[in-house]
């Protein structure tokens, strides 16, 4: 008799899993102004996740940090009201300070709202009963 099973898998986890499975291409570099604000800079490289697709229709983005030991440190949840969009950047290597730059960045150079989400290290492995996302196993019984 097979019994299915609920393994869930945190939401760092599963972006874990996208990051190392995917290659960066870093489009604006530290320092590049923005395409449509030249006023604007990037505070850290900026670019995005070959392979991958976020609700804009493009890759997956990303800003990287200096600290290359640190893997994926937050993400920063945005807001365009004028263009009506949301999008989730994630925030790879990334000091503290550098989050700072970041989430100064959107909300001040660029006007979004943004909620920056931390990692907490060690990672949190998930709960079972947070409302993560769930993946069934069939588990012989």
């Amino acid at each position: 008799m097979a019994q299915t099973v609920l393994m869930q898998m945190s939401f760092f986890d599963a972006l874990d899993s996208l990051v190392s499975s995917a290659e960066t291409r870093i489009n604006r570099p530290k320092g590049t102004a923005h395409p449509r604000y030249p006023s604007v800079i990037y505070p850290l490289d900026y670019g995005y996740l070959i392979g991958t697709t976020a609700v804009d229709g493009e890759g997956v983005d990303l800003f990287r940090g200096t600290d290359s030991t640190t893997g994926i440190t937050a993400v920063a949840l945005t807001v365009d009201v004028m263009k009506r969009d949301v999008e989730v950047k994630t925030l790879v290597n990334c000091t503290p300070t550098e989050i700072d730059r970041v989430a100064e960045f959107l909300t001040g150079s660029l006007r979004l709202g943004a909620t920056i989400v931390h990692r907490s290290f060690p990672p949190i492995r998930a709960q079972p009963s947070t409302p993560e996302r769930l993946e069934s196993v069939s588990v012989d019984v």
